[in-house]
């Protein structure tokens, strides 16, 4: 899935996603009080189409997965909900089929298999992790 195929997924789906500012995270979801999501990515924050995408992938994974948090949520519940949008992410933008083709056509490395879904290396170590192990854990890795 390219980056244009994940804005035409989120026009799909009716999540509006803006230019906006929203600091030093670059990316957020929130949710209205309709239940209809919305998706603001800081164009100044974005390093490159790999980030762009990384950012997008997880920013819908919150809206698909409602996985929302609040100011007053426990780091816990923030971790849980980080979680959920991670690996919606992930299934979304690297199937685990699809990593296997590319490991056997003899991509191995981390940098090589992110360049080649166009992700980010974090998020590229964080798939493996996920269908080597379950979980997200790259201080394993």
């Amino acid at each position: 899935m390219t980056l244009l195929d994940l804005y035409r997924y989120a026009e799909e789906q009716k999540i509006e996603v803006d230019a906006f500012p929203v600091g030093s995270r670059g990316a957020m979801a929130l949710q209205d009080a309709e239940g209809g999501c919305h998706i603001a990515i800081d164009p100044h924050r974005v390093e490159s189409t790999a980030d762009e995408k990384t950012k997008l992938g997880h920013e819908l994974g919150h809206c698909m997965t409602g996985a929302f948090y609040h100011a007053g949520s426990t780091a816990g519940d923030r971790r849980q909900q980080e979680n959920r949008a991670e690996k919606w992410e992930i299934r979304k933008l690297i199937t685990e089929e699809a990593l296997r083709e590319a490991v056997a056509a003899g991509k191995t490395e981390v940098w090589e298999l992110a360049e080649h879904f166009e992700v980010t290396e974090e998020l590229m170590r964080k798939a493996i992790c996920l269908y080597q192990r379950g979980n997200l854990a790259i201080e394993c890795y």
